[in-house]
């Protein structure tokens, strides 16, 4: 409704976003960020980059989703994905890769989305505990595909419980939009 579109709007100017869709929970937002893949040519039983260290959400989403995660080591100092262990991960399979910025610390988005770009893939930020993190000088969240975030309440913004995805296409948006609510224009 109006009232979705006002706050949506909202939160896609506070991170610095051209959309922003929401959605029931954290990891719906990784889920349907994932399925968005779907409407590009991917298939079930592709793979995701992942982090190995990361809330089960995140690895439960890509299932959901219909993927198969493909786990890559840390980094023991960041404890985020290790961007010089990815490349290796990538087959022809993989469709995207899902950086978790873990505890409100940015992963190293600089490396992971040049290999992006190499390897034609899409990346989608978890970032579901890094509202306001900055990566330098930009917004987690801005920088990906689209981002996944956690409005649940051990989180830093709450609403409770919901979730919201962040992306700057609005392609990407109105899918969204259609997948939150079974296939129908909203």
């Amino acid at each position: 409704g109006k009232l979705d579109r006002k706050n949506e709007k909202k939160y896609a100017e506070l991170i610095g976003t051209k959309e922003a869709v929401a959605v029931s929970t954290g990891t719906d937002a990784d889920t349907l960020a994932l399925a968005v893949l779907y409407d590009y040519g991917a298939k079930r039983g592709d793979e995701v980059i992942v982090p190995s260290l990361s809330f089960v959400a995140t690895g439960n989403a890509i299932l959901h989703a219909g993927f198969i995660p493909a786990f890559v080591d840390i980094e023991l100092d960041t404890l985020n994905i290790n961007p010089d262990r990815i490349d290796a991960a990538i087959t022809d399979k993989t469709k995207a890769i899902m950086p978790v910025h873990l505890m409100g610390k940015p992963a190293e988005m600089d490396k992971i989305m040049v290999l992006a770009k190499k390897h034609e893939v899409l990346v989608i930020e978890d970032a579901a505990e890094a509202h306001g993190t900055i990566y330098k000088g930009k917004n987690v969240g801005t920088i990906g595909d689209m981002a996944a975030y956690s409005l649940y309440v051990a989180h830093m913004i709450s609403t409770v419980e919901g979730g919201i995805i962040t992306t700057n296409n609005s392609d990407y948006a109105e899918i969204l939009r259609s997948l939150r609510s079974h296939g129908r224009s909203c």
